[in-house]
């Protein structure tokens, strides 16, 4: 599978999707300099999305928000949909929380990293701990009370060059909480659909994958 820049993603979304971390927010933005598909500007269409287009383009804004793969975001999706008669918690409740508690979005979440791309790739090289014990996988769950950490090798890295001076400017979620004196973070609370700012609407999403 030929892979997209993260650039073009957003183009072909028609919004920014954050994938780039600072350059996001910055004039060398591709949606500010571009603001049409990759390719030749598109003719307008006459008769606008089909019900399926505009339920796939909802679902690839989150997806590709956070960084998932199509087999990651649907085996969340699916899964919910498979067992939504066993749970409390309503879906759409359920699925912000599975995908907002990921290792590597909460890396991401706490401002250790500018992207969720890079927050990933951090997580996969083991420069954080969870409960002390290194790991690196991204998907891994983190659950309230478990405790989050950069590994004691790791501090040095470039990466984390100035990281207590980044951190006392990160606004962090109010589900998380964070020791500055020690960089130690966890989990206050499992977060709500109305703590994330969502770039594409949940019904459809769960609609697509209904069908």
């Amino acid at each position: 599978m030929i892979k997209q820049s993260k650039c073009k993603i957003c183009r072909r979304a028609s919004e920014k999707l954050f994938l780039k971390g600072d350059r996001c927010f910055s004039a060398k933005c591709a949606i500010v300099k571009r603001p049409y598909a990759p390719g030749q500007k598109p003719k307008r269409r006459k008769g606008g999305l089909s019900e399926y287009g505009r339920e796939l383009r909802e679902k690839q804004k989150i997806k590709k928000s956070y960084n998932l793969t199509e087999q990651e975001f649907r085996n969340y999706v699916k899964d919910l949909l498979d067992t939504k008669t066993k749970l409390v918690e309503d879906v759409p409740s359920a699925l912000i929380k599975n995908i907002e508690t990921r290792l590597d979005n909460i890396v991401f979440r706490l401002g250790f990293a500018r992207s969720r791309g890079e927050a990933r790739q951090m997580v996969t090289h083991g420069h954080f701990l969870v409960n002390q014990k290194r790991t690196n996988i991204p998907s891994r769950q983190i659950k309230i009370d478990d405790k989050i950490s950069i590994r004691k090798g790791s501090k040095e890295r470039a990466i984390f060059k100035n990281i207590e001076e980044k951190m006392k400017k990160t606004q962090l979620p109010a589900w998380l909480s964070m020791d500055i004196k020690t960089l130690e973070a966890e989990i206050k609370r499992y977060p709500k659909i109305e703590d994330v700012q969502l770039l594409g609407e949940l019904s459809a999403v769960f609609e697509h994958y209904s069908r």
